[in-house]
């Protein structure tokens, strides 16, 4: 059993946030750490937040999930559209995002192979961690890449997942700073890049650090 399961929300190029977070966090090996996704664009420092993570996986236990703008980043490395569907069931289109060509030629080629071997989801007694959402029906392996990374809780709040379990999930920023707490589900994309905070959640005691971009951090729970 992991001492503790930590969550960690949207960085998006937030690098001295992440570094704060983990020097508050003083993560062990018998940690988890659920990074959930969304690691590049928007802020100022991409490649430092893929070198801070990689780094990190040396300390803990990582589990690096997918975010939909590390998709695009991807699929943009590959020549491909920025993203190959919108997925939120919105029916508005995704959007390219003009910082690719600027982007992709400051990451190294070990930044990209850690995109590359991000999850989808993870999944532990009593929580699930995802980017985004996911269909409420279905299990975990079985759910659409779309739903896991692009689907805003502004766009419908699934009910509670069939395996009974309470959703950590980033994406649909908080422009507050603040977690928003539904019960089934707990959305801790605070809004880094925008001038709010970068979470981490321990899910069990409910201890949580937040860091500004600056890397000042505060503490509290829930």
């Amino acid at each position: 059993m992991p001492e503790r399961t930590i969550a960690v929300g949207d960085v998006h190029g937030c690098s001295r946030a992440l570094h704060a977070l983990i020097a508050a966090i003083q993560p062990t090996v018998d940690d988890v750490v659920v990074t959930l996704g969304d690691y590049v664009n928007r802020g100022p420092d991409s490649r430092g937040v893929l070198d801070a993570l990689a780094e990190l996986r040396g300390r803990c236990r990582l589990v690096p999930l997918l975010g939909n703008h590390d998709e695009m980043l991807l699929r943009a490395h590959a020549g491909l559209p920025a993203a190959a569907t919108n997925a939120g069931g919105n029916g508005r289109p995704a959007r390219p995002d003009r910082d690719w060509g600027r982007e992709l030629p400051r990451l190294s080629s070990a930044n990209l192979a850690f995109l590359k071997a991000c999850v989808g989801f993870h999944e532990t007694d009593r929580h699930l961690f995802v980017h985004a959402s996911y269909d409420p029906s279905q299990p975990l392996d079985r759910q659409p890449a779309s739903i896991l990374r692009w689907h805003s809780l502004r766009d419908g709040v699934p009910r509670r997942h069939e395996s009974g379990k309470t959703a950590v999930v980033g994406h649909t920023s908080q422009k507050n700073g603040k977690i928003l707490d539904l019960g089934h589900i707990v959305c801790i994309d605070t809004y880094c890049h925008g001038g709010g905070w970068l979470t981490a959640l321990d899910v069990d005691s409910g201890q949580v650090w937040q860091a500004d971009r600056d890397g000042r951090v505060r503490r509290s729970s829930r």
